[in-house]
């Protein structure tokens, strides 16, 4: 009988268990699909000449976590990559707002749009460089942060206090109005805000965006040599060398719970595996409470509160084999691992404001990746493994474009949104489409079907708004990994502090665990 047993092997499930299994503790860990990762995936689906992730790519996150950092997994053959360039975003006139890898060259750059706005970029990544370390360690612990809490007080008193919280509670719009005078430093605050569910005009998205431009300024957008999947694999390595157990194809339908205490797991086939001491859930809230735990062995206020759990924006995904680069006009986002595609400011908003009306979006925000120019064994010499993904809602009312788009994905709806995506590529690049070979397309309903937390293409685990953050996250009065089954921790981006791949939630969950274990 295994001590704890891990269901799920995305990158939160497969930290869970290696932090259990170097401490000692014998680890199972089921996974319902055919391989680990979550996603955390890349494959030669497209072409066999190129490697493309499945689901994520850059990983700014993972550069930053002490949870990462902290396993060592250079020694298990992880490698990173970065791009020349972090990121572009092109501008309707030619020009092109760049995050460069260097503070003092980005803040150049924003400098030729206005004067001054290099002055006021350089004053954002002071106040960063004066709170990031207690940010980051209050992000990357278990909400309350009692410690790192008490540092992030002290040193926002000293880099403003109430002002930097204002700052941060800001509209990202609001916020590069009142910092910058020119449209490009606007654009990479706003543009960033958008790798979550946070429109121009979202409370808080100015703390986002600041947060993940920074992040892209200090650490780069990396990614893992050879693709997404040398870190599962990487992470895989490490739990197997601890003698934790990896099985594929095994899909939990139901947590077994005796006496309030969860005390193992059933699969689809049947089996029982019992856990000793601990069941790990990488699974969303929605699917743990009311699904895979009997509602009868839960508080009716959190399957009240589970009614009201917003997913953050569904995704529609296109991955490219590309014969060449991709043939931008503004020549400085060819060197750029990401590029952000939208007509200014303005155009994020009516963007974020037509999903909010259901709408299927007539110029989709893209967010575009250059992976092989982030990474050259992506594929062969001269080309360029691509993807791009934009947001749709949910639930579709109506189509804002032309194509009469309902939200069924069909055959034929598929390839009309990635045509359009297409479309809004040569836009800033022509001559973009003659240069496919090959592509793939991940509708909603796809994602979902390769990831079941991914539900309806939600790739955060719920949305990042305030409403749904730390001690609300995922349901009021919550925000740490203890459920109100003893023994039973949800180690997903449910949990706080929610998306990305730093391993926060799966970490919280096991030393919750472990921490248990030794008062008894």
């Amino acid at each position: 009988m295994p001590d704890a047993v891990v269901i799920g092997a995305g990158p939160n499930g497969l930290v869970a268990a290696n932090l259990l299994a170097a401490a000692g503790w014998s680890v199972e860990v089921l996974e319902a699909q055919p391989e680990p990762g979550g996603a955390v995936r890349s494959d030669r689906g497209v072409h066999p000449d190129y490697v493309s992730d499945l689901f994520s790519a850059f990983y700014p996150l993972a550069a930053a976590s002490p949870v990462i950092d902290g396993l060592g997994l250079r020694e298990e053959g992880l490698r990173w990559s970065r791009a020349p360039r972090v990121l572009a975003h092109p501008l309707p006139d030619g020009r092109c707002a760049v995050l460069e890898n260097g503070a003092r060259e980005t803040a150049a750059g924003l400098d030729a749009f206005a004067e001054g706005d290099g002055a006021a970029w350089l004053e954002l990544c002071a106040t960063w460089d004066r709170v990031h370390r207690e940010v980051l360690g209050a992000l990357f612990t278990p909400f309350p942060p009692v410690r790192a809490g008490v540092r992030l007080a002290a040193r926002l008193r000293a880099a403003g206090g109430l002002r930097l919280a204002r700052t941060l509670l800001l509209p990202v719009r609001r916020l590069g109005e009142e910092r910058f005078g020119g449209e490009a430093a606007r654009l990479l605050l706003a543009g960033s805000a958008l790798h979550a569910d946070l429109g121009p005009e979202a409370a808080g998205s100015g703390g986002f965006g600041w947060l993940m431009s920074m992040l892209g300024q200090t650490y780069g957008f990396p990614v893992p040599v050879g693709g997404a999947g040398a870190l599962t694999a990487a992470l895989v390595r490490r739990l197997e060398r601890h003698g934790g157990v990896l099985r594929c194809g095994e899909r939990v339908t139901e947590v077994v719970v005796r006496g309030g205490r969860a005390v193992g797991v059933r699969t689809a086939k049947g089996e029982s595996v019992p856990a000793s001491r601990a069941v790990l859930a990488d699974v969303s809230a929605p699917a743990l409470y009311g699904g895979l735990v009997g509602a009868h062995h839960l508080p009716a206020r959190i399957l009240d509160d589970l009614r009201r759990f917003q997913w953050d924006f569904a995704t529609f995904k296109v991955d490219w084999a590309l014969s060449g680069p991709v043939p931008w006009t503004a020549r400085e986002a060819t060197m750029a691992g990401t590029v952000h595609l939208a007509d200014g400011v303005d155009g994020l908003t009516r963007f974020a404001a037509q999903i909010a009306m259901g709408q299927v979006p007539d110029r989709p925000f893209l967010l575009l990746g250059q992976m092989s120019t982030a990474d050259a064994t992506r594929s062969p010499a001269g080309t360029e493994s691509a993807w791009a993904y934009t947001h749709v809602p949910h639930r579709i009312k109506g189509d804002a474009g032309e194509d009469g788009l309902t939200g069924r994905w069909d055959r034929g709806e598929q390839e009309a949104m990635a045509d359009r995506m297409e479309h809004e590529v040569e836009r800033w690049a022509p001559g973009f489409r003659s240069r496919i070979m090959a592509r793939r397309l991940l509708a909603p309903p796809t994602i979902e079907s390769m990831d079941a937390n991914l539900v309806g293409g939600a790739i955060n685990g719920g949305t990042t708004a305030a409403h749904q953050q730390l001690v609300f996250r995922p349901t009021p009065g919550t925000g740490r990994p203890e459920t109100p089954v003893r023994g039973l921790y949800l180690a997903s981006a449910s949990a706080h502090p929610g998306g990305g791949v730093h391993g926060a939630p799966g970490a919280n969950a096991a030393r919750a665990a472990l921490r248990k274990r030794l008062r008894r």
